[in-house]
């Protein structure tokens, strides 16, 4: 469709008898390459999380004392930490809605006083079954003296990345949340009697370790994700529209004339 039908189709668009449905479809085309737009920059966001997550990845092993416990740590996560402390298992919490091998239950999170240091830093040692958290018997999964602990800096976390489940923030003096949906890290320190550093340690499953809690590691996906692909499909439906409106016009004014 060129030359003087065109120009007929967009005379024919804005007349009384079109107006409306051409409104509709300028909203709809500024819909459709908005969310194009919306897709290229969470493809933008993608590509920014996985450059950082990959250079810390790819850092050595991060000694959790000295002059490492003043860093900005919530910036490292993912990358691979050592500590070596002793458990407080009076302070310890789970996290629930945890899965293991189609099982439900949940993880444990415990404080460790680091060794050296009047610091303290939460661990997640892993999965526990639903029955074992229900009935509180914890007791069994300790693991007491001093350990080393390996694995990775996670940031703590206050909402999920869809939906909307939250935890009660504790009252000082009030009672202690035992379960939480997070890993809330200055919500948890509420309840605790000494400081936390403000993110906590995944541990690491290690070849000598058998049985419970079972330890687990994020599983990173460091893709560019379906982004592009969806921008594209969202910019091509806007120009199916923009250059199919017109036509359709011209055919129908065509075919009543």
């Amino acid at each position: 469709m060129t030359g003087e039908p065109v120009f007929i189709s967009l005379r024919l668009m804005f007349s009384r008898r079109w107006i409306i449905a051409t409104l509709l479809v300028l909203v709809g085309l500024g819909v459709l390459v908005r969310l194009g737009m919306w897709q290229l920059d969470r493809l933008q966001q993608r590509r920014e999380f996985n450059a950082r997550v990959q250079a810390q990845v790819e850092r050595p092993e991060l000694a959790l004392d000295g002059a490492a416990l003043l860093a900005d740590l919530a910036n490292m996560e993912y990358r691979q930490v050592a500590a070596v402390g002793a458990y407080d298992f009076s302070q310890e919490v789970a996290l629930r809605n945890q899965a293991e091998g189609g099982r439900l239950g949940v993880h444990l999170i415990t404080p460790l006083r680091l060794k050296g240091s009047e610091q303290s830093v939460l661990v997640d040692r892993g999965w526990i079954p639903e029955e074992d958290f229900s009935s509180g018997n914890w007791a069994r999964y300790e693991e007491p003296g001093e350990i080393q602990v390996r694995g990775v800096i996670r940031r703590s976390q206050s909402q999920p990345d869809f939906g909307w489940r939250s935890d009660a923030t504790p009252v000082p003096g009030g009672e202690r949340l035992a379960a939480w949906n997070f890993v809330n890290v200055p919500a948890i320190s509420q309840q605790v009697p000494y400081a936390l550093l403000p993110v906590y340690i995944q541990q690491a499953p290690d070849p000598t370790w058998q049985g419970l809690p079972v330890r687990s590691q994020p599983h990173l996906d460091l893709s560019e994700g379906p982004h592009q692909g969806y921008a594209l499909q969202w910019f091509t439906f806007a120009v199916i529209l923009g250059v199919g409106y017109p036509f359709f016009i011209y055919r129908r004014e065509k075919a009543g004339a």
